[in-house]
């Protein structure tokens, strides 16, 4: 029988999106699988409408906060109500391709891999593809991890009978916090190269505070890494370099739309 993947998705007000995001797991072509979704204490209709697809598959499950927690509580929350042997990442804005468990299960597996993330295209509020493909390298170790963030959550896929805790720090940045403690010691992030899911990403989210985002970036190289100030400066400007770089590739991608 196969291994059970766990896929933990925390929720919050995403009324608009997870009827879609369900249905993505639901037509995925490996079958055992568990969906554990978290409320966050959401104030419009994303519970009922989680509840509705209980009725009709069992394999979907329903935790809910008592308050709002953020993302990293919820996660931890899933994480630790999670029975499979696989744990799987993904929003609740977020889709994945009906091939991604099976191909990311067999690439594990196959190669005694314990940390593994794919390749994944941006789409808009809408739904609609905007024809960028994210490439990802075959393997990222701890000093390349902290060079940026290279890996999307929503691709990740872990194995608990070699990582026997995982908790992401209810920090900023908690998933790229986590995967640096995985890497730091010593596990290797290996790459698929293959696009097998789609992420939202909003005209907006370009406007947002990237100050705050760079300070997070610090708090996690000086305080939860404990990297030498020289460290933290030379792992620092890394990040802002390949920020701007994301940044303006995206700017002008969005442009010329």
């Amino acid at each position: 029988m196969s291994d059970l993947v766990s896929i933990i998705t925390p929720c919050y007000n995403a009324e608009k999106y997870i009827k879609d995001t369900i249905e993505s797991v639901l037509n995925q072509d490996y079958y055992n699988w568990e969906l554990i979704i978290i409320d966050d204490c959401s104030s419009d209709n994303s519970k009922l409408i989680v509840e509705e697809y209980m009725k009709i598959d069992k394999r979907i499950k329903l935790i809910s906060l008592d308050r709002n927690s953020g993302v990293a509580v919820a996660r931890n929350t899933g994480i630790n109500a999670a029975n499979g042997r696989f744990i799987a990442f993904l929003d609740s804005d977020d889709l994945w391709y009906s091939n991604k468990l099976s191909k990311q299960v067999y690439f594990m597996k196959k190669n005694n891999y314990y940390f593994t993330h794919t390749g994944y295209e941006l789409i808009n509020n809408e739904g609609v593809r905007l024809n960028k493909v994210i490439r990802i390298p075959e393997e990222l170790n701890y000093e390349e991890m902290l060079k940026g963030n290279s890996i999307g959550c929503l691709t990740v896929m872990l194995d608990r009978s070699v990582l026997k805790k995982i908790e992401m720090p209810n920090i900023k940045h908690e998933d790229y916090a986590t995967w640096l403690d995985i890497t730091k010691s010593g596990i290797i992030a290996h790459g698929l190269d293959e696009n097998l899911a789609l992420y939202r990403k909003s005209k907006n989210s370009l406007s947002s505070n990237k100050l705050k985002a760079a300070l997070w970036t610090w708090n996690i190289f000086r305080n939860r890494q404990k990297l030498s100030f020289i460290k933290s400066i030379k792992c620092f400007s890394l990040y802002i370099v390949r920020s701007l770089k994301k940044h303006f590739n995206y700017l002008d991608f969005v442009q010329t739309k």
